[in-house]
């Protein structure tokens, strides 16, 4: 586990089991039920100076037992009270599909979303599509957690791809992603909390930021 700390907030590293890894002891492997893939191949036309590299299989990924998924049908929010396309309890309905009708977009520049869990959990795993019908690279995303729904305080940051700080909410280490059928898998490490945000600043096709599903894996109350 490897933690770092920007402007006063906890980060934490992801760390993934290799393939064919035992799982840990008191951890099971997590099963995740992903979509169709819309797409098939390595794009070759993005261009970020911060992208990770593309085509590696992701290996399984362990979670404390009795973890379960808190997220489906729970309250989502967002700076964007009014989407342009979709409806805000699409993120949490469980429907991953990546065609029209399946997503939410919200307006152009920095927008978030955010997840009431109900009660504050200790969490095990994010998994989260932004748009997968495409394959895309969307800009500063940043995933944090708190028991403070404004996030003013207790923010735990688990996820900034933010190279350079343009979202001004830290500079981040995390690289970005190509979006793909299997979605951006998110280790918290066990950070606790009520709430769940997640921050986006427009993509490489255009400006505007969107969301298939968000997916929020922790330990019952």
């Amino acid at each position: 586990m490897t933690t770092r700390t920007f402007a006063g907030l906890i980060v934490f590293a992801l760390t993934l089991a290799p393939l064919g890894a035992q799982a840990p002891a008191g951890k099971v492997e997590l099963k995740l039920s992903l979509p169709k893939p819309m797409f098939i191949g390595t794009p070759t036309n993005i261009k970020s100076a911060n992208l990770e590299v593309s085509g590696k299989s992701r290996g399984p990924f362990y979670v404390p037992k009795g973890t379960v998924l808190l997220s489906q049908k729970k309250t989502v929010t967002s700076s964007d009270s009014q989407p342009v396309i979709g409806d805000l309890d699409m993120i949490t309905d469980g429907q991953k599909a990546g065609g029209d009708g399946y997503f939410v977009e919200l307006g152009p520049g920095a927008q978030w979303v955010q997840i009431d869990l109900g009660a504050s959990h200790p969490l095990s795993a994010i998994l989260l599509w932004h748009y997968h019908t495409q394959a895309r690279v969307y800009r500063d995303v940043i995933v944090q957690v708190s028991n403070d729904a404004s996030f003013k305080t207790g923010v735990v940051t688990v996820f900034n791809n933010d190279h350079d700080n343009s979202s001004k909410l830290a500079q981040g280490k995390d690289k970005e992603y190509i979006e793909v059928a299997e979605g951006r898998l998110i280790d918290p490490q066990g950070a606790r909390g009520r709430y769940v945000r997640l921050y986006s600043r427009g993509n490489t096709t255009n400006d505007l930021n969107h969301y298939v599903e968000v997916e929020v894996y922790g330990l019952p109350k």
